[in-house]
């Protein structure tokens, strides 16, 4: 391995001009497709094939109350087979819709709840080896209820959720213990508990552009 001297600050994940060589959709399912691409590490090198799912993109919140407390919800996730505790979040789904809309949109559909301050918290990709998926976290705070005529009917597995408030160090022992498993929640739990230390002064506005984003750099 090339182990090379990099000041911190250089650390940054970028994005690859590598050649294309051909590109083509294998299958196309219900909310992701399948895509095979053959690409160019280097030019004049023979080319590699892999297939990866082309996803839309999500947003996730983590939901931080006056008492220091995340909110957690329960949901049933098939392709695990188990009902796990996570944080409000969604799909990027809606045609031209900004990431913080969609957190914001996500979080009153899935808990019923409102945010006055919005900061991006941390983005990351679930499986940057077999998924296009990019995911922002954002960290909501100063929290207020939907007003019941504006509450969001949920169906399918979402007509299931509940959901506990849990305090902040409590749910980081669970995810050092293995008791909580989704990504989105692991993540979250972790960078949130790390902002704590400077008092979330490091956190990004929330209209931080993404360019960890497929479509949107």
């Amino acid at each position: 391995m090339d182990i090379r001297q990099l000041a911190p600050e250089e650390i940054s994940d970028r994005p690859s001009d590598r050649r294309t060589v051909a590109s083509e959709t294998v299958y196309e399912g219900f909310i992701w497709n399948v895509q095979r691409d053959e690409f160019e590490l280097a030019q004049g090198t023979d080319p590699l094939r892999r297939d990866y799912i082309t996803h839309p993109g999500a947003v996730s919140v983590l939901v931080l109350d006056d008492d220091d407390r995340v909110l957690l919800i329960n949901q049933y996730r098939r392709p695990v087979g188990m009902t796990m505790w996570e944080i409000p979040a969604g799909l990027l789904d809606v045609d031209g819709e900004d990431p913080a809309a969609a957190a914001r949109r996500e979080l009153a559909e899935e808990a019923d709840l409102r945010a006055e301050q919005w900061d991006v918290l941390v983005d990351f990709h679930n499986s940057p080896g077999s998924s296009s998926e990019a995911n922002r976290i954002f960290l909501a705070r100063g929290l207020s209820e939907v007003p019941d005529a504006e509450l969001h009917e949920r169906d399918g597995e979402e007509a299931e959720i509940h959901g506990t408030w849990v305090p902040l160090d409590a749910a980081v022992r669970a995810v050092l213990e293995g008791r909580l498993n989704s990504p989105a929640a692991v993540v979250g739990l972790l960078a949130v508990h790390a902002a704590r230390a400077d008092g979330y002064r490091s956190l990004r506005p929330a209209d931080t552009p993404w360019p960890g984003h497929p479509d949107l750099r």
